[in-house]
Formats: structure tokens, sequence, C-alpha cells
């Protein structure tokens, strides 16, 4: 029978390289699809992978990989109390953003074919075939958080990100490549510890879940990242994973049971709080996961 520390050691390990290829994959045949329509293709749009697999955090029980459809011409924006768009400079867009999602749809039907394109309330699911792995695109546009500040060469400084409206619901702003290059860092910072212990909980969620314990149900991938991030950089300074996992949960555990201790806790892009009303979790729900997983390894 495996010790904990050898199947930790096995969940700790990123993709592999056919895993890997088919993400790729998923990501080159969106852009043709794009670029083969005869609109989208003469737009300013960026198609990228986000998400765990462009972080290379994702597990196998991952089941898509993130692909923006970004419009970089039009965007969403916000500035700073008092002031408007036109104080920046910034003039009404000519294209609805209904209107995008729409067009997208329709160039990733007549390149896929309609039994392979699922229209979802946030994003197209493009289903998996033995080339490539499912994806969900994502038609977004940028998203400009003015700051008020500028840049040395004068132009006013802005957080860049995208936001989308979906179906149904507010709009829905995310932070893909702050995310990207924070997550990288602290990896870093970590010798590839940080990472390693993320896809070790995910692995561990799927296997709780699996045992049908409830409060793994529901918890998403990003979440867990999350809470991993906002560990202390001690967690991940120990000879073994076992004991990295330990500290990590104990670590944010005790910092959570308290509101006002993680109240300014952000996501791994730190330009978003982490526990805040619009988010599609809360605080009692990662208690009793982190709660939930220790119980369920056997620490004492």
């Amino acid at each position: 029978m495996s010790s904990l520390e050898e199947i930790f050691s096995s969940w700790a390990q990123g993709p592999g390289t056919t895993e890997a290829e088919k993400c790729e994959n998923a990501e080159r045949a969106v852009k043709k699809a794009i670029a083969a329509d005869n609109k989208l293709s003469r737009l300013d749009i960026t198609v990228f992978a986000q998400g765990s697999y462009k972080a290379r955090t994702n597990v196998k029980q991952d089941s898509d990989v993130d692909i923006c459809v970004r419009y970089n011409t039009g965007f969403f924006d916000d500035y700073p109390e008092g002031k408007t768009r036109a104080d920046f400079g910034n003039v009404d867009g000519h294209l609805m953003f209904s209107d995008f999602k729409d067009m997208v749809g329709k160039a990733l039907v007549a390149y896929f074919g309609a039994s392979s394109v699922t229209r979802g309330n946030k994003a197209f699911d493009i289903h998996e075939n033995t080339y490539r792995i499912d994806a969900d695109a994502l038609p977004t546009f940028e998203y400009r958080w003015y700051t008020g500040r500028f840049n040395a060469d004068s132009t006013h400084h802005y957080h860049s990100g995208v936001a989308f409206f979906p179906d149904r619901g507010n709009r829905i702003i995310n932070w893909p490549n702050q995310t990207y290059d924070n997550g990288v860092g602290r990896n870093d910072a970590t010798g590839r510890r940080y990472k390693r212990v993320i896809r070790i909980l995910k692995r561990l969620r799927n296997a709780m879940q699996e045992a049908k314990i409830g409060s793994a149900q529901g918890i998403q991938s990003f979440l867990i990242e999350c809470l991993v991030w906002n560990a202390t950089l001690e967690a991940f300074q120990n000879d073994t994973y076992t004991a990295d996992v330990r500290y990590v949960l104990a670590n944010v555990y005790n910092r959570m049971l308290k509101e006002e201790d993680c109240s300014e806790w952000g996501e791994v892009n730190e330009l978003k709080y982490l526990f805040r009303p619009l988010q599609p979790w809360t605080r009692q729900q990662a208690l009793n996961f982190f709660d939930a997983a220790w119980n369920y390894i056997g620490f004492k």
C-alpha cells in the first residue's frame, strides 16, 4: 500500500506531454475558427489559453481548457470616483458585447460543426475529440481599471483585464495575465512547490468528491489556487509534500477563522478580493473544505 507521501508525490506532478499537446491543439483550433470567419478576421482579436491549463496547475479531472477570445478595440472601463470616460479621452465603442458573442458563436459552429459546439451561459463548449481536449471558448472585451495615476510617458495608467456579460447575470471581471504572472513568481519563490501543492489539493478534492464528502462538493479549482496563494511562504519550505500540505491546511484554516483576519485576502491576481459578496464561494465553504480535507487525510 502506498504511503501518503508517495500518493502526494504522484499527485504533485504536472500534466503529461500528450495532455499538454491536446490543450495546445484546442487553443490552435479556436484561433483558426476565428481567423476563418469573414467578419471576425477583420477585427483586433486575441485568442489565448487562461486558467489552470495555462498555469499548469490542472489535474486530469479538470475537464476542459479555458480559451479567451478577447476583442481589443472596444473595452469595458471603470474610473476613479467622480471621473468619466470623457476625462480620459475615451469614447463609446461601436460593437455591442452581445453581438460579439453571437459572432463568435457563429464562427465556432461554422468551423467545428453545430454538433460540436454548445452555447453556455458564459462560454461556448467545444467538445473534445481524439486530437484536442474539451474547451470552453469565452468571448470577452478588454477591461480597463483606470487608477487616476499617470505612466512615465504621461498616458493614463490602468490595469488591463477581461470582462464579459453572461447570458444571464451581471458583468464578470477576470485578470488572467496578472493571475498567471503572480503564480509563476510564487512558484519560482517556493522552488516550484507552490503549484505542486495546488495540484495535490485539487486531486485531494476529487478523491473527497468521489467519497461523497459534502464539504468537497462544488469547491472550485480556482478557489483552491487562491487559498494556497494566501498561505505564508514558510508553508513551502518543508522536506516533504505531506508536511507542506499539513502546513498549508493549518495555516490558511486558522487565519480564516476570524473574518477580519482574511477580509483583505486577494485572489492570485491581487486585484480582486477573495471573500466578498459577489464571489461564487464563501469563507465558510473554504473553512469547511479545509477542515474536511485535514480529517480525510488523517492529520492529528
